[in-house]
């Protein structure tokens, strides 16, 4: 035993030197494994080319696939058809590509645009006065200030004003009412004082007065000196012209008024979405603030389209209670429409070319093909697929345009393998082997 022990040590030492010195090392992989495949575009895996270069699309250095890192491809093995476009379930998930059913609708849903709200336009009142004259006073007149029917705006004088007076109160004395009792009361001078007196107020209301002070000069059967500017309706002042000592023409627009307890929603939506706005269908608007809602009737669509952006606005009409739907602010208008049933996927789901639509069908997992489609009524986030596709089928629904770009590179990569193809089967004609 103790000779065997002292064979041992020297053995031992042999080894350790012998690993030390690298005589025992593993040997080195052979130059076969390190074997480079092909070349990637490292932006987008699927180019392949078997020689080095850039990228034909960012210009970035191709990256080198070496036989052992082959199986760790993005790309699943080509086992699919050559038109398939192959994208890992992986790189679909790092891209945010995702995948929906081919699905049939009810056709039942709704239409949401946006619309503003505007005043009636046969509620608005322009105040003027039909003779010149300056303003003596105002009396609460701001702008936005509420204001109620027959309030008095301002007081104005004009000459024009005081004969016109005279005159209807010189027609008031003939008729019976005014007449003296000395006066013989015949039907004739009746008739004629009291059609006198009406021309005369029908005159006084064209030149401004309101019937408010004609009826008090009826009773007092004097001339005023003054004259009132009264509001026509109860409503908003939008706009004030006037001052005190202004001086003012004839019909210049002194006030403009605005009854906003029934106003207008102008929507703004799209040539298809706009032929559902039927007059007479109705609507909910929501203020985009509070969430308040309202019913609303469509009245009519504008015939003027915006040159721009080629919107049409349906007009709607609603009663506003408490006026908090005021001019300009911004709504949600909900349309509730009936429309065929059909298969439908989602709107993102269609590459529209301008000349084409297309739609990327999976065929097995992490291959699609693009299949052109026909597609018909667009509803929400959903459009009816009349040709191309059938009911549960599998399509892309989000990144449709990564993997409409992956599609392309794929094509050109292939398009310039089978051109390098060609190019040095030509080569080895012109130079056969001897």
């Amino acid at each position: 035993m103790a000779r065997n022990r002292l064979f041992l040590f020297p053995l031992a030492a042999a080894l350790i030197a012998a690993l030390t010195f690298g005589i025992l090392r593993p040997k080195p992989m052979t130059a076969s494994v390190h074997r480079v495949l092909y070349y990637v575009d490292p932006m987008h895996p699927a180019y392949r080319s078997d020689k080095p270069g850039t990228a034909p699309d960012c210009g970035m250095a191709l990256e080198p696939v070496y036989a052992e890192d082959a199986s760790q491809s993005l790309l699943p093995s080509n086992d699919a058809t050559p038109e398939a476009i192959q994208i890992d379930p992986a790189a679909q998930q790092l891209y945010g590509i995702r995948l929906a059913k081919v699905e049939k609708d009810s056709g039942q849903g709704t239409i949401r645009v946006f619309g503003k709200v505007a005043a009636d336009q046969t509620r608005v009142y322009s105040v003027n006065l039909g003779t010149d004259g300056f303003v003596k006073e105002t009396h609460d007149d701001a702008v936005g200030n509420y204001v109620k029917k027959d309030q008095h705006l301002a007081i104005v004088y004009s000459p024009e004003f005081l004969s016109v007076t005279g005159g209807y109160l010189s027609a008031n004395e003939r008729t019976p009412g005014g007449m003296s009792a000395q006066n013989e009361n015949t039907s004739v001078s009746v008739t004629q004082g009291a059609a006198s007196a009406q021309a005369r107020a029908d005159r006084l209301r064209n030149l401004g007065m309101s019937d408010s002070q004609i009826a008090e000069i009826s009773t007092t059967r004097r001339i005023p000196e003054n004259v009132y500017v009264v509001s026509p309706t109860d409503g908003f002042i939008l706009s004030r012209n006037i001052s005190p000592g202004l001086r003012f023409e004839r019909f210049s627009n002194m006030y403009t008024i605005a009854d906003l307890s029934h106003v207008w929603i102008l929507a703004e939506a799209f040539g298809k979405d706009a032929q559902a706005f039927s007059p007479g269908a109705r609507a909910r608007v929501t203020l985009s603030d509070t969430g308040e809602t309202f019913q609303a009737r469509v009245s009519d669509v504008l015939p003027e389209v915006d040159p721009t952006t080629r919107i049409l606005k349906p007009r709607l009409e609603l009663d506003n209670p408490g006026f908090k739907l005021r001019p300009d602010m911004l709504v949600s208008v909900e349309l509730a429409i009936s429309v065929p049933p059909g298969l439908t996927v989602q709107s993102a789901a269609i590459v529209d070319s301008g000349s084409s639509k297309l739609a990327y069908v999976q065929t097995s997992v992490g291959h699609f093909e693009a299949r052109e489609v026909q597609t018909g009524w667009r509803m929400n986030d959903r459009v009816q697929i009349v040709n191309g596709l059938r009911e549960g089928e599998t399509v892309v629904s989000a990144g449709t345009f990564l993997v409409d770009s992956e599609s392309r590179l794929q094509m050109a990569a292939k398009v310039g393998s089978s051109a390098g193809k060609a190019v040095r089967s030509m080569a080895a004609m012109d130079h056969p082997m001897n």
